[in-house]
């Protein structure tokens, strides 16, 4: 790998993503052993160069020496491109830049509902802006996923209706105006987040069953296991959605409601 040296990302260190890439580019030597600094390191003399609010939500690439940045997929393109130059000449095509720029905001504006953090009480967080059509993109996107997969999970389950999409999509997407019932007092940032982590939270469960039903296109699986492992996926996800009501400070009856409302589905699935 050629290294890019002098030059430092200023990442979020509450997200795991976030480490995990930046830690990857030191480690491969695509940056030298400074090539990252947490986002709430930034100093006054920082600011007089970086625009702190943008650097929130497009990962900077900061030139000390020159006191240059490039922020968001620039920044990654720049990082990569050093290596393997192919890449970032593709990456720069116009319909694949467009595309990896509406990606990059797809999982930047909502990184915080896909991997939760607790409040910090310092000034200075690394917490993107709040982007209504990127939240309302996350929430289509994963019902969307998550119907999918439990259309095709249904039909490893004996023990229920025949299911179709329409009624998964249903189940997926109604979970939204129930729960709204209990936040309807919280503005509608707060609400957002906490739909945006709801989906996660659905999201999760299906990635959880999809080894299952990728393994049931090759060999044939008892009925048992295949009904166990959906029990087992669901306890889970009720243990992250505690974790998460937790983190986001929200009442606990969410908690029951969560439950109440997959109770109210099976039974509608069972008897209607």
């Amino acid at each position: 790998m050629k290294t890019l040296n002098n030059q430092t990302l200023l990442y979020d260190k509450d997200c795991p993503l976030c480490n995990a890439y930046t830690a990857g580019f030191i480690k491969a030597g695509m940056l030298d052993a400074h090539g990252r600094k947490p986002y709430t390191s930034l100093n006054e003399t920082d600011c007089q160069f970086i625009d702190a609010n943008r650097a929130r939500n497009e990962i900077a690439l900061v030139d000390y020496k020159n006191k240059t940045v490039t922020y968001g997929i620039d920044s990654l393109l720049k990082v990569v491109g050093h290596s393997f130059p192919f890449i970032e000449k593709v990456g720069k095509v116009k319909p694949v830049y467009w595309f990896l720029k509406k990606l990059y905001s797809f999982i930047s504006y909502n990184r915080k509902v896909i991997i939760p953090n607790k409040k910090q009480d310092t000034a200075l967080q690394c917490v993107p802006d709040f982007n209504f059509r990127y939240r309302m993109a996350y929430l289509i996107f994963s019902g969307l996923l998550t119907a999918v997969v439990l259309f095709k999970y249904a039909e490893l389950i004996p023990h229920i209706p025949k299911s179709n999409f329409a009624r998964e999509l249903l189940l997926a997407f109604c979970q939204l105006p129930f729960q709204w019932l209990f936040i309807r007092k919280r503005d509608k940032q707060a609400q957002l987040n906490y739909f945006g982590n709801l989906m996660t939270v659905s999201l999760f469960g299906a990635l959880l069953l999809l080894p299952m039903l990728i393994t049931a296109t090759f060999a044939e699986i008892p009925a048992l296991i295949t009904t166990g492992w959906f029990l087992v996926t669901a306890i889970i996800m009720l243990l992250e959605h505690i974790r998460r009501v937790r983190l986001l400070e929200l009442p606990v009856i969410l908690c029951v409601t969560w439950v109440g409302y997959r109770v109210l589905a099976l039974l509608v699935i069972l008897f209607v």
